[in-house]
């Protein structure tokens, strides 16, 4: 799975407000905002994306309340990976064709369910690293994004991470894009944004 992570409510509830997610893994104990508080937020936002809320509260009154709040499950601290991967592919599956799976910049499509990516129709042939950098782009559409943002989402902890690297995959994407969807903004980093 393609992961962003936040690590305070505020975060978390920007990008959950902002971003097109097929499932968010929420914990209850969040600093400055508080897992439920973010939650009843993105629902009285019509946020409809599945949440599943981890947290090592696990008393029948917190699941309640979590449960109430709008979360779709419930997994209490100590887990088992497994049991938490089963439990996200099942909301994913569930939730079928709640969370948009196309993401649209001007001519540019992005199947985000298949991995695939198109202009006009016409599917793009592209490298991982590349579809990557496209639908991080893409997810945070009219935003500038650094260079770091950028490394910090396409490459494991332990890579060897250059910047460079991203403008070489940047310069490759705007060799099979239209023109102008992809702007430098100068000292700060890219920003897709559908052409004028």
């Amino acid at each position: 799975y393609a992961v962003d992570a936040a690590s305070n409510g505020v975060d978390a509830h920007h990008l959950g407000d902002c971003g097109s997610y097929d499932a968010v893994v929420l914990d209850l104990g969040l600093p400055q905002l508080d897992g439920i508080s973010v939650l009843r937020r993105w629902r009285a936002a019509g946020r409809s994306m599945p949440v599943l809320i981890l947290t090592a509260r696990d008393g029948w009154h917190e699941r309640v309340s979590g449960i109430d709040a709008g979360a779709d499950d419930y997994l209490g601290k100590p887990f088992h990976m497994e049991e938490l991967l089963a439990r996200l592919r099942a909301l994913i599956r569930r939730a079928g064709g709640h969370a948009s799976a196309e993401l649209v910049c001007g001519p540019l499509t992005l199947d985000t369910r298949n991995s695939r990516a198109s202009v006009n129709g016409q599917a793009l042939t592209l490298t991982s690293h590349e579809y990557r950098v496209l639908a991080y782009l893409m997810h945070h559409r009219d935003e500038v994004i650094s260079r770091s943002d950028l490394i910090e989402h396409i490459y494991a902890q332990d890579f060897d991470r250059d910047s460079n690297t991203v403008e070489v995959f940047i310069a490759r994407l705007r060799k099979k894009l239209p023109p102008g969807l992809i702007k430098t903004v100068r000292g700060l980093g890219y920003r897709l944004t559908a052409a004028e």
